[in-house]
C-alpha cells in the first residue's frame, strides 16, 4: 500500500542525521507490492508468487515487539545498504545478483537468515539506523542469483564498522521506542492512532475519487487491531517514494512523536487532495 502525493510535515525538533523531505508520490493501489531490488524484480517473468506476503496492516504483528533482544546488546550484523527504508513488520521482495551479496546470502542461508537493511543515497550517505530483514522465503537460480521475500524485524543503530569486504558488517545495538512516562500515555496513544487511521481513510477515499476508482471495502479497517507502535510503523511504510521522511520516522524512539508526525503529513496531504478535488468539481475536464 502506498499513499498518493504526500506533502511534508513541519520539521521535527528531534535531531536527525539528515533533514527529511517528501517528494510527490505517484498513485498506487493498496494491493501494490513494493519490489525494491538491485535489479527490477517486476520487469522479469517469474513464478515467484508474493501475493500471500503483500504488505498490509495484518503483516505488522506484535511478534517483533515481544522477546526482542535487549537494547544494550552489541551484536555483529551483515548490512545491505539500499535506497529505501524497511520498517518492522513490512514485507520487502529483493533480487540479489551482485557477487558480494550472493556471498552474504550463502552465509545467511547457513545461519539465521537475518541481515540489516539500511538506507543510503548519494546526497546524505548511509544512515546509522536501519531495520533487520529476516528472509521468510527464497529461491536460488541456476546462475546463483537469489529472489527473496524479507520481513522487517527489530530496528538497530550502527555503532562500529567491523569490515567492508566482501560485504559490510557492523556492530549494532537494538533500538526500541521508549515507554511513555505519562499515566494516560496508553490512552493518548490509542486516540492518536485512531486520528491517524481516520486521516489515512480520508486520503485514500479522496485519492480514489480523484482517480475515478471505487472505494474499497478494505479501506474501512486499516489498523486491524494493531497496537499504536506497530501501527505507526505500518503508516510509515505506506510513505513510499519519500525515503528521507521514512528514515526520519524510523529513527524516532517515541511512538507518539512518530504518530504525530505522520498525522501532520497526512493532514497536509488531505488538504492538498481536498483542493484538487474542488478544482476537479469546478473544471471536470481538468487533469
Amino acid at each position: 500500500m502506498a499513499l498518493p502525493q504526500l506533502l511534508p510535515s513541519p520539521p521535527s525538533s528531534s535531531a536527525f542525521t539528515r533533514k527529511p523531505s517528501l517528494a510527490p508520490l505517484s498513485s498506487l493501489t493498496r494491493d501494490s507490492a513494493k519490489f525494491a531490488s538491485l535489479s527490477p524484480l517486476s520487469s522479469r517473468r517469474r513464478k515467484f508468487h508474493t501475493s500471500s506476503l503483500r504488505c498490509s496492516a495484518s503483516s505488522f504483528s506484535e511478534k517483533h515487539h515481544t522477546g526482542s533482544p535487549k537494547s544494550d546488546d552489541l551484536v555483529e550484523l551483515p548490512l545491505f545498504p539500499l535506497p529505501l527504508v524497511l520498517f518492522p513488520g513490512a514485507i520487502l521482495p529483493l533480487q540479489i545478483f551482485e557477487f558480494r551479496y550472493r556471498i552474504m546470502m550463502h552465509t545467511l542461508l547457513q545461519t539465521d537468515l537475518r541481515f540489516g537493511v539500511i538506507y543510503t543515497d548519494a546526497a546524505t550517505g548511509t544512515a546509522e539506523v536501519g531495520c533487520v530483514g529476516e528472509v521468510v522465503k527464497h529461491e536460488k537460480l541456476v546462475d546463483d542469483r537469489f529472489f527473496l521475500i524479507c520481513k522487517g524485524q527489530e530496528r538497530f543503530r550502527v555503532v562500529n564498522i567491523v569490515r567492508t569486504k566482501p560485504y559490510l558488517v557492523a556492530q549494532v545495538t537494538w533500538l526500541e521506542d521508549k515507554p511513555s512516562s505519562d499515566v494516560n500515555g496508553a490512552e493518548d496513544l490509542e486516540a492518536l492512532a485512531a486520528e491517524v487511521e481516520s486521516y489515512m481513510k480520508d486520503v485514500i477515499r479522496l485519492s480514489n475519487r480523484l482517480n475515478g476508482k471505487p472505494e474499497k471495502p478494505e479501506a474501512t479497517d486499516l489498523r486491524r487491531n494493531l497496537f499504536p507502535t506497530p501501527f505507526s510503523f505500518f503508516v510509515g511504510s505506506t510513505f513510499e517514494g519519500a525515503p528521507r521522511e521514512q528514515q526520519a520516522l524510523l529513527e524516532l524512539e517515541d511512538t507518539a512523536a512518530r504518530l504525530k508526525r505522520e498525522k501532520e503529513t497526512l493532514r497536509n496531504t488531505l488538504n492538498y487532495l481536498t483542493a484538487a478535488s474542488a478544482v476537479k468539481d469546478v473544471f471536470p475536464t481538468s487533469s
